[in-house]
Formats: structure tokens, sequence, C-alpha cells
């Protein structure tokens, strides 16, 4: 009888092993993970400062806002997408957990690597559109219809660059049991 969801019988992150090219791209990432989960933990307070910030104001001093709500939802959106490799590399995205426990550890592991690849092939495209998109609005000189008016070139390249280091994250995930690293 179980009460709790079932996880994968082995731990599901994988490392490559050594000094190889993927075991020091991996461990590249794995750091420029870490600072990005300290800035976007920065920008997450930030942001929660910046709107109540806002409310305050309106409220107290009934004075008009107009750059707080996008300057914190640029903020929350560097931090949603800059951080994606960081959630995969914990195998923290959404997982079909229903099928870990019917399938041999093998098949798990298939499952996995399936998963990833499909995974990859999403991300590759939304990482192309995004940097297409952050093209257009830089050469454009695209801004928000606000009286701010910030450039939209910045969210467009943190979506951009966080999908790309995504993409990176699930290449290591896809080659590295196909090169013979362990999952850990």
């Amino acid at each position: 009888m179980m009460h709790g969801p079932v996880t994968d019988q082995d731990d599901s992150t994988s490392t490559a092993m050594g000094n190889t090219p993927l075991a020091v791209l991996q461990r590249a990432l794995g750091l420029c993970n870490n600072v990005i989960v300290v800035f976007a933990s920065i920008a997450l307070i930030a942001a929660c400062i910046i709107l109540s910030y806002s409310v305050l104001g309106r409220a107290l001093f009934h004075s008009p806002n107009y750059w707080q709500d996008e300057a914190a939802v640029f903020l929350l959106v560097g931090a949603t997408f800059m951080t994606a490799a960081y959630v995969q590399s914990q195998r923290g995205h959404v997982s079909i957990e229903a099928f870990v426990g019917l399938l041999s550890e093998r098949a798990n592991r298939i499952r996995l690597w399936l998963v990833d690849v499909a995974s990859f092939a999403f991300c590759a495209f939304f990482a192309w559109k995004s940097w297409t998109l952050a093209h257009e609005a830089y050469v454009d000189g695209q801004v928000s219809n606000s009286m701010w008016s910030p450039p939209l070139a910045i969210p467009y390249v943190l979506m951009a660059l966080g999908m790309s280091l995504l993409c990176i994250q699930l290449l290591l995930q896809i080659i590295l049991p196909l090169t013979g690293g362990t999952r850990r």
C-alpha cells in the first residue's frame, strides 16, 4: 500500500565522469544555474517589493504608478525562464509518474530519455522563436505600450537565454546516457 507518489527507481539526474568535455560542460552549466538561482531569488523579492510599493502608493497616497507593473513582470519573466535549466537539472518539471511503478528500470530509463528528446525538440523551437523575437524587438526598437516604455528586447532576451540554457540541459540529459554517463 502506498500513500505518496511513486518516485523513479533511480535518482534521475545524470552525471558525466571525469574531465570529458561533457563533464566540464555539465559542471559549468551547474555553476551557471546556481548563480542564476541566486539572482532569480533576488528578482522575485524585488518584484514583491515593487508590487507592494505600488499597492501602498496607490492606496495611501493616491499616486499613479505606471512603471511598477512592467518592472515586476520583467523580473518575473526573467526569474521564470532563466531558472528553467536548473529546475530541469533537478527533474523538477512535470513528468509522467503514473508509469514509473508499472515499468521496469530499463523501461523507465528509456521513458525518461524519450521525454527528454521530445522536450528538447519543443524547447529548441521555442528558443529559436524567442531569439528571432528578441532580434526583431531590438532591431525595430519595440517598446511596451505604457508611459514608461521599456524596451521589449529585455524580457525577450531573458526568455530566449533561459530557453537556450534549458536546451543545453536537455541535450546533456539526452547525450549522457548514450556516452556511458551514470545516473546519480
